[in-house]
């Protein structure tokens, strides 16, 4: 039976709003620990947690499907690397799984479900908004840098496109542009979503909160979450390589693990 603990609720009647949390120090081995936490929820419900991944490498492969019907070459590659920026919001189902293990509740799909519906009446769906405004701002300045040094370019077809990028003195500067950008764009996200999401799905409390108490997880522990952010970048980026199909497994762990680093960084809320 599922618990009924203030937890496990869809969160229809919530405390009121406490004060911003405290956050503490992270340590390397905060990090292993963490993973090998977010593994043993992986591997505790495989099926359920794999479901997420599929849902988001299926979303992902009808995006460039999208682009290519459209004619839209010139984005397949932006759209690629910039699509796991949105991946935090897509995990909202996995750290309300690792929540709940935590607390050695059961519950089943319509209970993980019911918890993801609910979040559209808290803070979750401002969290969304930023998410996906950074992500446009990510595609529309790889279509301003295109304009600006490869506006003789032709992108016909993908091939045409890679060869201009790849080949030619203007396509690398705009690779060396774009990644700088896109490192800033992906720093400034990491830092105000890294526990934000779960912060969110934890407690009551706004967006803005939650998203100043994820900027100082990660200023006042600069090396160790910025690693982290290293690590969650090479891996999604592996995972796009076999067709987003990697994804179906990285996504949950990496999920599940920033639930339990989120746990590591920040003071339980108050009973």
């Amino acid at each position: 039976m599922t618990s009924n603990t203030a937890g496990s609720t869809p969160h229809g009647d919530l405390a009121p709003p406490q004060s911003d949390p405290e956050v503490r120090k992270v340590t390397p081995e905060d990090v292993r620990a963490a993973l090998q936490a977010g593994f043993a929820d992986f591997l505790a419900r495989p099926m359920m947690s794999g479901f997420f991944g599929l849902f988001y490498a299926v979303f992902g492969i009808l995006f460039i499907w999208c682009l290519v019907w459209l004619g839209k070459i010139w984005m397949i590659i932006p759209a690629a690397v910039g699509f796991p920026l949105v991946a935090p919001f897509a995990a909202a189902g996995l750290y309300e799984m690792s929540r709940r293990r935590q607390r050695g509740e059961d519950f089943s799909w319509s209970d993980i479900l019911t918890v993801m519906a609910n979040q559209r009446k808290r803070e979750m769906g401002w969290m969304a908004f930023v998410t996906l405004f950074i992500f446009w701002v990510w595609v529309y300045q790889i279509r301003l840098w295109l304009a600006i040094l490869l506006k003789d370019a032709s992108f016909s077809n993908f091939d045409g496109f890679l060869n201009t990028v790849f080949f030619t003195p203007e396509g690398w500067a705009f690779l060396v542009i774009g990644t700088c950008a896109g490192a800033f764009l992906s720093a400034v996200l990491f830092s105000v979503t890294v526990v934000a999401m779960p912060l969110l799905m934890d407690r009551e409390t706004n967006f803005v909160s939650a998203m100043l108490t994820s900027i100082r997880v990660v200023t006042e522990n600069p090396v160790v979450m910025l690693s982290w952010a290293a690590i969650i970048s090479v891996t999604m980026l592996l995972s796009l390589v076999p067709a987003f199909l990697g994804l179906i497994f990285t996504l949950p762990i990496l999920g599940h693990t920033t639930w339990h680093l989120y746990q590591r960084a920040v003071e339980p809320a108050e009973s």
